[in-house]
């Protein structure tokens, strides 16, 4: 584990278009995937807007280059009577994994989730992405579950 570094977190700014598209396509392509220009533009705009569906921070080195993103939105379910909040998409530059910056994120968007009502926070990831669920299993319970999809394009 790298020594922590000097970073801040702050909510995806329209300045920030360049930089955020850059994280957000590195993550998908280490999920081996792409989406349209127009997602691009979708996104972006909820996270700038700052009221959802889709919301955002962006972490930043001492420099104030973004390095990390998190997005998440929260919805209803039917076992309590708080919101829930889905951390979606977790993604830190390779150079700067293990010092910290994850864990920042997801300390981040908990907080935002509380502030929000929600009464939980949850995410998925790959079961091969070990050095993620280290992280995962000091922040949080893994619960047993397995997730299936059903596409329905």
């Amino acid at each position: 584990e790298k020594s922590p570094m000097t970073l801040s977190i702050s909510q995806v700014a329209e300045a920030d278009r360049a930089a955020w598209s850059g994280l957000w396509r590195d993550y998908l392509t280490f999920y081996e995937s792409t989406r349209p220009q127009a997602l691009f533009e979708r996104n972006f705009a909820q996270l700038v807007q700052g009221h959802g569906p889709l919301f955002g921070w962006l972490a930043r080195d001492a420099d104030g280059v973004p390095i990390g993103l998190a997005h998440y939105f929260t919805h209803g379910t039917a076992w309590s009577f708080g919101e829930t909040c889905y951390l979606q998409d977790l993604y830190v530059q390779p150079a700067h994994r293990g010092s910290g910056v994850a864990a920042a994120l997801i300390a981040q968007v908990a907080a935002d989730a509380k502030a929000r009502g929600c009464e939980r926070l949850y995410w998925l990831t790959h079961q091969d992405n070990t050095r993620a669920r280290a992280l995962y299993d000091r922040v949080a319970a893994f619960e047993g579950f397995v997730c299936y999809e059903r596409g329905l394009a």
